[in-house]
């Protein structure tokens, strides 16, 4: 008798198990989001300098990383199959929130606009020259911007719209993707590097994401987007078949790429000729431990 009444707890469980498996990849069949394992796709686990590594860029097939708020104000060349520090450049700015590095193969951008209260009024972008195999840290201009939709700053920590941390160069623009907590969108605006003097960020589009976008990356004509939610879900995002630069009025992908308890916090992406590298930051959550890692996910896996 008890062990019948045992066999039908088990059948139960596994019955609730199932219809929650299906609830959960219904789910995501209905919003048209693909399912991928970035497991596979991890090369190494970073040093414990970059356990709050926040971007990637790839200049001259070298991999580039920083940190953000909290941190030296220092740039690292990082090995992309080792995950370990080639170089380190330390430049004489502060670091507020640095949240994002892209480059136009001349000069080095990173982007001090991390804004998690919403209450920043001195977003910066700091223009590096990259001369002679090597980044001129005593020539260092400061791109001071503002969003001009912002009209309130009262402190609303990650439940605020102008948060930032993805940003790409592109066609003579900075084009920054924002990091929207209350909207749960992300809003595309253009800087011009060439202006020194307080400027508008100019709003361009907007896209229901459904997830914060914590960093971008640009290769042949495709945008791609990543970030997480308040679930903890990690997603890709990717953008094909636009024009005139305005990116979200083309084609796109959505892929889950699995959970921050597992793969922590994804804060980095960069574009290579052969595929995207991605990076958490160490993550600390109730049980679960993750240490700061770098992957990297050929092209020819996104399908």
């Amino acid at each position: 008798m008890l062990l019948a009444v045992s066999w039908r707890i088990k059948l139960q469980k596994m019955k609730i198990k199932f219809v929650i498996f299906f609830l959960f990849i219904s789910a995501f069949a209905t919003a048209q989001v693909q399912i991928f394992n970035l497991k596979p796709f991890q090369k190494a686990t970073l040093s414990d300098t970059l356990k709050e590594t926040s971007g990637l860029t790839v200049f001259e097939n070298r991999l580039f990383t920083i940190n953000d708020s909290g941190n030296l104000a220092e740039i690292y060349e990082i090995n992309p199959d080792s995950g370990t520090i080639l170089k380190t450049y330390k430049t004489n700015v502060e670091n507020i929130d640095w949240e994002s590095i892209t480059h136009d193969e001349e000069n080095f951008y990173i982007g001090d606009f991390g804004n998690n209260l919403g209450t920043r009024r001195d977003l910066y972008i700091y223009k590096i020259p990259f001369v002679e195999d090597s980044l001129n840290l005593n020539n260092i201009q400061k791109i001071n911007f503002l969003y001009p939709e912002q009209t309130e700053f009262i402190p609303r920590n990650i439940n605020n719209n102008f948060d930032g941390e993805a940003m790409i160069y592109l066609n003579g623009k900075l084009h920054i993707f924002t990091k929207e907590w209350k909207s749960k969108k992300v809003t595309h605006y253009t800087i011009d590097p060439e202006i020194s003097d307080l400027q508008e960020a100019q709003k361009v589009e907007e896209f229901p994401s459904g997830f914060v976008v914590t960093d971008a990356g640009y290769y042949e004509e495709k945008l791609y987007l990543v970030g997480y939610n308040k679930k903890m879900e990690i997603y890709l995002l990717e953008f094909y078949d636009f024009s005139d630069d305005k990116f979200f009025n083309g084609k796109y992908k959505k892929y889950f790429l699995g959970m921050s308890t597992r793969f922590g916090q994804v804060e980095g992406l960069a574009t290579s000729p052969e595929g995207i590298f991605l990076s958490n930051e160490e993550f600390h959550k109730f049980i679960f431990h993750v240490k700061q890692s770098l992957y990297f996910i050929p092209y020819k896996d996104l399908k």
